[in-house]
C-alpha cells in the first residue's frame, strides 16, 4: 500500500467509524522510520490498522570476533531515498490482537 492510499483508507475509517485511539511513532532501532496506528470500533468489533514506513535495506554486515562466547552483531546500511511500506490490520479477539490476512481485507 502506498502513502496516498493509506491517507484515503485513514480518511474513510475516520468518517465511517468511531476512532478510539490514533498514534504515530518510530520503529525501534530503524532510523527515519515511522509507524502510524489507528484503533477504531469497526463492523467486526474493535479493530486496529497500522502503516509502517521504513528505509530500504541496501546492505547487511555481520560483525563478529573469534573470541569464544562473543556474539555477532549485525549492522544495516539503509537507503537515503527509497522507502518500503507495510499495512497490517488486526481484530481484537480473546483479549489479544489477531492479524487479519491480506486476502480478506478487499483492499
Amino acid at each position: 500500500m502506498q502513502p496516498e492510499r493509506w491517507a484515503e483508507v485513514k480518511g474513510i475509517i475516520k468518517d465511517q467509524f468511531e476512532v478510539i485511539d490514533e498514534s504515530e511513532g518510530e520503529i525501534e532501532d530503524i532510523p527515519r522510520s515511522k509507524i502510524e496506528r489507528l484503533e477504531f470500533e469497526g463492523p467486526l468489533g474493535r479493530m486496529k490498522v497500522e502503516f509502517e514506513t521504513r528505509p530500504v535495506v541496501l546492505d547487511k554486515k555481520t560483525i563478529y570476533s573469534k573470541r569464544m562466547g562473543d556474539t555477532a552483531a549485525v549492522e544495516y546500511v539503509y537507503s537515503e531515498e527509497e522507502y518500503s511500506h507495510k499495512f497490517h490490520a488486526y481484530i481484537w479477539r480473546d483479549n489479544d490482537w489477531m492479524e487479519i490476512e491480506g486476502a480478506n481485507l478487499g483492499l
